[in-house]
């Protein structure tokens, strides 16, 4: 039998409202509307399918304090965790927002209507204490990642308000995966499962997370529910498409009939011990009646002073301080190791002294994976193994950019299309040259000279190298780039989107006097007489990259020469 939902009641938002759900999605499209984010995405579908029962709608003010000073609402349930919608002032203005209104809510992938909210209040955080106080961390470190969204992408206000549900999000990946919690919970009455040990997971599974999970079950006569969050999750992670796929060539290692998978939609804050009550919270709603909480659970990693945010037990700790309002009987877990002597899997504390163990660090997985070298299969599995090669191939099957930065005639496009030769003829990969001028010619015809549009173009060269770099082409890109904020905002876009994220730049640092010396089409001089506004080195200035990667100078070096160095940077890296 499932357990009870927190609160006593689960809030199914889509079952309560389906009686008027017609009349609901045509009074939508009569009101303003708020287009969510991917995290507010997240949090009302579990909004609305109880997920996150009780609450029936995002805290009001009155709710938003209680829970970040105590842990509860203004009622006295425990919830630990704020579940806000931001808005910024100009939203208000703009959708005239104040306490009655009712404003739709839209899916921001195809702006779909998904609920109808009503407004209770609209009120200004204190995000600084909101930092200290739900991150438990006591200071507010920007080095902790919700901390820094907190900052940097949640806007100024927040909304109260109830919800009223039309439909939940579409989903296109692993549909048949993704359960509400009426819908698990009918499935473990349909499997006749009386416990169920839920395991929370925002990583790839391995042997010792198999191991972990079995012994769970054992120790308390359950079945295994994975239950890893496909939402948002720490910068960095292993996206959900490989994970998922990690964890479905995983399942055929339980025997027959333990484990059932099933993807949560959580965006996750990393807090940890409140974070590990919320995760009780959120796996009880969804009917299972034991929860394993780990080493560190839903830790950050590192603060700003190098020292780990919380204690490996400070989750552990907390759940079991509220563990009679929480009604989930926690599964306490230590870090598992392999004794080859045994082969098997055991808590490090039950290894006697003197017991060879061998692991592998997440460090060192990324290092084999990178470099393509050998994964024991006493660490993991071989389907596992595949899988994550496929997403993370070694080095020299991996996409790079080369961005080449400098003034007008500075010799970069020369030095771009001697390296495609070079590289073309190396093979292996796919090479594609982004010229400044061919890119302004066939993809920013409409863009000027302006700062802005400069920025605009070269954030659009940076998509391309992007999309190209993830599919594993090699990419030479010679723009002027004359703005250090434009470089780094080209290099965080392919760092954090293309694939691996391999971003080189490369300072062309001929001298201005030489560019404008050699320039035969006259360009420069027509600059210095006016008929050119706007031109870098003449009216417009050329801000030199303190964080270039490689610096050459075709006043000193060949081509030949500058392409050579460029080769051995790759070559340096892995690439080549």
């Amino acid at each position: 039998m499932a357990n009870t939902p927190h609160g006593g009641v689960l809030k199914d938002l889509l079952v309560r409202d389906a009686p008027i759900r017609a009349e609901l999605a045509k009074e939508a499209e009569t009101l303003k509307d708020i287009v969510l984010s991917e995290r507010q995405l997240c949090d009302l579908e579990l909004v609305i399918n109880g997920g996150f029962s009780p609450l029936e709608g995002f805290l009001n003010q009155k709710d938003y304090e209680s829970v970040v000073e105590t842990l509860r609402l203004a009622d006295g349930a425990l919830f630990p965790i704020p579940v806000n919608l931001d808005v910024s002032e100009e939203d208000i203005k703009k959708l005239s927002i104040a306490a009655g209104a009712r404003i739709t809510l839209r899916d921001p992938r195809d702006e779909a209507a998904l609920a109808i909210l009503t407004v209770t209040d609209v009120y200004r955080p204190d995000k600084v204490n909101e930092a200290k106080k739900v991150f438990g961390v006591g200071e507010d470190d920007s080095a902790h990642p919700a901390i820094a969204y907190l900052h940097q992408s949640v806007k100024d206000f927040y909304i109260g308000g109830t919800v009223q549900a039309i439909q939940a999000p579409t989903h296109y990946d692993y549909v048949a995966l993704r359960y509400t919690p009426a819908e698990l919970r009918a499935h473990f009455e349909k499997l006749a499962w009386r416990k169920v040990v839920a395991f929370q997971t925002r990583n790839p599974m391995h042997r010792a997370h198999r191991e972990l999970t079995v012994r769970a079950a054992r120790q308390r006569q359950a079945n295994v529910l994975i239950h890893p969050v496909v939402g948002l999750t720490k910068p960095g992670d292993v996206d959900h498409y490989t994970r998922v796929r990690v964890y479905q060539s995983l399942m055929p290692k339980y025997p027959n009939g333990m484990a059932q998978l099933a993807l949560l939609p959580l965006a996750m804050r990393m807090a940890g011990p409140r974070e590990a009550v919320w995760h009780a919270i959120i796996r009880k709603n969804f009917g299972a009646t034991h929860f394993i909480v780990g080493r560190d659970h839903a830790g950050p990693g590192k603060n700003s002073h190098g020292k780990d945010f919380y204690g490996p037990y400070d989750a552990q700790e907390l759940v079991t301080k509220f563990k009679d309002e929480l009604a989930i009987e926690m599964v306490p877990f230590q870090m598992m190791t392999y004794v080859p002597e045994t082969d098997e899997y055991v808590p490090v504390d039950e290894i006697p002294a003197g017991v060879q163990t061998l692991n592998i660090s997440g460090t060192e997985l990324r290092r084999r994976l990178r470099t393509g070298a050998h994964i024991p299969d006493w660490f993991s599995y071989d389907s596992v193994v595949k899988t994550l090669r496929e997403s993370y191939p070694p080095r020299l099957q991996q996409g790079f950019t080369i961005l080449l930065t400098g003034l007008w005639n500075s010799g970069k496009d020369t030095i771009a299309k001697a390296l495609q030769v070079s590289l073309n003829q190396q093979g292996g990969r796919s090479v594609s040259l982004l010229l400044g001028e061919t890119v302004r010619n066939e993809l920013s015809t409409e863009l000027g000279f302006s700062r802005e549009d400069r920025h605009k173009n070269l954030q659009r060269i940076a998509f391309v190298a992007a999309e190209l770099t993830r599919a594993g082409a090699a990419v030479i890109a010679s723009p002027i780039a004359p703005y250090d904020d434009s470089r780094k905002a080209a290099r965080q876009t392919i760092a954090s989107t293309g694939g691996a994220g391999n971003f080189f730049l490369v300072h062309v640092a001929t001298p201005l006097e030489h560019a404008e010396k050699t320039d035969r089409r006259g360009v420069y001089a027509k600059a210095r007489r006016g008929e050119i506004k706007g031109f870098t080195g003449v009216d417009d200035p050329y801000e030199v990259p303190a964080d270039a990667d490689l610096v050459v100078d075709t006043t000193k070096q060949s081509v030949p020469e500058i392409v050579h160095s460029i080769v051995l940077l790759l070559e340096t890296e892995g690439l080549i």
